[in-house]
């Protein structure tokens, strides 16, 4: 199932004012998590460009820096 409907499904109680319970929170944490072999994942990441850059220059690759600017929900 497409993540964006399952983000609607888990935010369409809380807007309607409903409760979720514990069973249904479990079941959308379980279904909103990503797949544990998506590609992405198997890239080695580097949080500090110190280190990327070290790294880097010892194995001859280029970096790719993913950054953004303003909210992170895009609430600018």
């Amino acid at each position: 199932m497409n993540k964006f409907l399952l983000s609607l499904i888990f935010f369409l109680p809380f807007a309607l004012n409903a409760q979720l319970n514990h069973e249904q929170f479990v079941k959308l944490q379980k279904e909103l998590q990503p797949d544990k072999n998506e590609a992405w994942k198997s890239i080695p990441w580097r949080i500090s460009v110190l280190e990327a850059q070290k790294l880097a220059v010892q194995s001859k690759k280029p970096i790719f820096i993913w950054a953004m600017d303003g909210h992170p929900l895009a609430c600018v």
